[in-house]
């Protein structure tokens, strides 16, 4: 996938006639903007003072910049500050006596002189937007658009207000950050082939039939970028425009239990819990608990002693170490008035202003929130106590209540602050959730969780239209509270949950005070579904994290079926099922009691996942549940998948990882797959400390060819062989280039030798040919059918 920096010249695209809408221009009062010039670098547009700039940032986006007087401001929040864009030269220009376009491979932009209009159109010459670009200096944006164009992004849901919109978007639409697990963000795409990212802290979109109104911007000077392309495309470039994710540590793709209500004795008895049952999980999160909330002397920051003895010294992060289990904690945007920090803030005029003095509920002890807009409020937050709890074992974060002041920024800078702190502080990665997104915090390892919900089974389906619409403005990283946070979920919901956030990027459960949420306090059956799910969560560990790692490039693990099929009417609107990686397509049960479900599969041959069952894509299956074990989800493979799976461990690199089971299922189009791995730990993947392979697979008639491609990286991994599984093919003969590989004869056989080989099998998704490969080395790998 290109992106914005590691571009090439881009081509030349010959002239097209553009199909003109049927809606005309808004026309803003006043003379018309003249033409100044068209060059190979853009176009310039004039009048008076006043000034357009049309510049090619990459050959599928365009920058609109107008400037009122010639203003030029800097870039807001939601774009990042340290991307660097160099603007597209030689480009391809025409001019007319009534017109001028500058075009790359990919996107044309047309100034007619008479109309005063501009129309952005693609290289097939399909007309995406026009504007009259004239609105720019009332501090407003009207763009035309083909009026059946589905709409997506800007914003979604919290966690108390209905969720029956769906992800298409019209209407009045107001950009903001929200309370309680909203996301939002000013960008709008279309499956249409377009993305429209405004440079603004809060606006208001309008989304009428055909028309595009954007008011309330925050810069007097409008900046807006139009990017063209399918919906990979489009995340791309936001991630290169608003800011690439980092990764979070490896253990966090695993599962986590949050509880508010807990003391060292009971961590160290669920933890135990855990490990004498192996059921896998890698975090435990505190609430309130861990921290001498109300304490003087920082008390915001540092240990209780009390509940957690053996916390200040660091043993607790020594026993738990050793079991694999990291300890992360809740964090609160205000502090405690009486106290030495509090006085700190008062003669530093450290407070935010709208948010007077007031009691806390938890303490009972007056409190005032702080102003993390400041960066010098930024910089103490992250001081010499947290710094040691952070020693001590608390080695991530969960945000909590800075959604409530009437900033769409003070969640992003108080989770920037943490960045920023743990970066400058220790090479361990970050981690955190936060209860409500604004475009541009993705930049500082930002994940969000869909706030206070509620248990039950319609709150449960409820967080499908959350998580979707929260990935639709941007941000890849969401959870939930698994199993609901208020109230007792019956066996039923939880059983039904877990096996859910199993298929979310963030894995947790958590509830409100006392409520408690292992898996064995639900029942035997329940007990099994979760562990069930649990342990297929970690035997994807390796398939996830490599999402991971996409997620930096825009489109992370889990996307809506629009991102795959954008041409498809059927799932325009669809949240019962989403995309987990490429090769991977799920609709869990969230229905009580339910003995079926219908699922519509896209188009192409899907095969599940558990039970081996074909289906042809296009149609809506009716899928036979079990509603006495909990015990199945409707999990799908898509037609050359290439799905890498690692041994189930009680947590994240508990062993060393040997050896990779690598199944494909290969189909005629060639597919592929980038397998990633690092450390898992620190930031050294970002100095080339990573090691990535491209796997790819086609099926020739009754052959198939399985790819390795050289590897990128300087990291080693500890991985010596693939166990390469190609299903629907017995092979007779296996080749590795001009090389005849050695047949074993039987699975058994190809495992229990150590070195390359190959055997024939036969499993639940039918014949099989097993292929054992040296990891970390370019092959071609030809299996050849037997003759009829």
């Amino acid at each position: 996938m290109t992106t914005l920096r590691n571009l090439a010249m881009c081509g030349l695209l010959l002239t097209v006639a553009l199909p003109i809408l049927a809606v005309p221009p808004v026309k803003s009062a006043g003379p018309n903007f003249q033409l100044e010039h068209a060059d190979a670098h853009g176009i310039d547009l004039v009048r008076g003072k006043d000034r357009i700039s049309l510049r090619f940032l990459a050959p599928n986006v365009l920058q609109i910049h107008g400037m009122p007087d010639r203003i030029s401001t800097p870039s807001g929040v939601v774009m990042d500050p340290h991307a660097f864009h160099t603007d597209l030269a030689n480009l391809h220009v025409v001019t007319t006596t009534g017109s001028a376009s500058v075009s790359t491979d990919q996107l044309t932009v047309t100034w007619d002189k008479h109309k005063a209009s501009l129309t952005i159109a693609n290289a097939q010459g399909h007309t995406l937007l026009q504007t009259d670009p004239a609105s720019l200096m009332d501090g407003q944006i009207d763009l035309q658009h083909d009026a059946s164009d589905p709409l997506y992004g800007i914003g979604g849901y919290d966690a108390f207000e209905p969720a029956t919109g769906g992800l298409l978007r019209k209407g009045v639409q107001i950009v903001k950050a929200g309370e309680q697990g909203y996301p939002g963000g000013p960008f709008v795409w279309s499956t249409s082939g377009y993305g429209v990212l405004v440079d603004t802290v809060g606006a208001k979109f309008d989304l009428a039939a055909g028309h595009m109104q954007i008011t309330g911007i925050t810069r007097m000077d409008v900046s807006y970028d139009v990017i063209a392309g399918k919906p990979p495309q489009l995340f791309a470039v936001l991630s290169d425009l608003s800011g690439a994710a980092p990764l979070f540590p490896k253990w966090a793709m695993g599962f986590t239990n949050s509880q508010w209500g807990i003391d060292q004795k009971e961590l160290q008895a669920i933890v135990q819990g855990y490990r004498s049952r192996h059921i896998p999980i890698d975090n435990f999160t505190f609430d309130f608990d861990w921290k001498a909330w109300g304490d003087d002397n920082y008390g915001e920051f540092r240990w209780n002693a009390t509940k957690f003895p053996d916390g200040p010294s660091g043993a607790l992060k020594a026993e738990m170490d050793k079991l694999g289990m990291h300890m992360t904690g809740i964090m609160k945007p205000r502090i405690h008035v009486d106290t030495v920090e509090g006085r700190y803030a008062q003669e530093h005029d450290y407070w935010f202003k709208s948010r007077p003095q007031n009691t806390d509920y938890f303490s009972l002890k007056p409190v005032r929130e702080v102003d993390f807009s400041q960066a010098a409020v930024r910089e103490w937050f992250f001081n010499t106590q947290l710094k040691h709890a952070f020693d001590t074992g608390i080695v991530g974060w969960w945000n909590d209540e800075a959604d409530d002041t009437d900033s769409d920024t003070q969640f992003l800078n108080m989770q920037r602050a943490l960045y920023d702190g743990q970066r400058g502080y220790t090479p361990i990665r970050v981690w955190s959730i936060n209860r409500d997104f604004f475009l541009g915090a993705q930049r500082y390892a930002y994940g969000l969780w869909s706030g206070d919900i509620d248990t039950g089974f319609d709150a449960m389906a409820a967080q499908r239209q959350r998580m979707l619409s929260a990935i639709d403005v941007g941000e890849m990283k969401w959870g939930m509270d698994g199993g609901g946070f208020k109230g007792h979920p019956d066996d039923e919901n939880y059983a039904r949950w877990i096996q859910f956030a199993a298929f979310v990027p963030i894995f947790r459960v958590h509830g409100t005070f006392g409520e408690k949420r292992q898996p064995w306090l639900y029942g035997p059956i329940a007990e099994k579904a979760a562990t069930d799910a649990i342990r297929l969560r970690y035997a994807l560990i390796p398939y996830i994290y490599s999402y991971e790692r996409a997620a930096a490039d825009g489109v992370g693990l889990v996307r809506p079926l629009t991102f795959d099929y954008p041409d498809d009417s059927h799932v325009r609107d669809d949240v019962d099922a989403w995309m987990f990686g490429d090769g991977l397509l799920v609709s869990p049960i969230v229905g009580k009691g339910q003995t079926q479900k219908d699922i519509y599969l896209p188009t192409g041959t899907w095969i599940d996942y558990f039970k081996g069952t074909v289906y042809q894509g296009g149609q809506t299956i009716h899928y036979a549940v079990d509603s006495k074990t909990w015990s199945d989800i409707p999990l799908f493979i898509r037609e050359g998948a290439i799905i890498p799976t690692g041994p189930v461990m009680d947590f994240v690199g508990q062993d060393p990882l040997t050896e990779l089971s690598v199944d494909v299922f290969p189909s005629a189009s060639l597919t592929h797959f980038d397998y990633y791995d690092d450390d898992g730990k620190t930031y050294a993947y970002e100095h080339g400390a990573y090691f990535s392979q491209r796997m790819t697979a086609q099926r020739k008639s009754g052959d198939a060819v399985f790819t390795t491609e050289a590897p990128h990286g300087t990291y080693k991994p500890a991985l010596k062989y693939y166990l390469v599984k190609i299903h629907g093919l017995n092979a007779a003969a296996v080749n590795s280039g001009s090389d005849t590989l050695k047949s074993l004869g039987s699975a058994e056989a190809l495992q229990a030798q150590k070195g390359e080989g190959w055997a024939t099998g036969h499993d639940r998704y039918g014949p099989v040919t097993l292929i054992q490969l040296a990891a970390g080395q370019e092959r071609q790998i030809t299996l050849h059918a037997a003759a009829h």
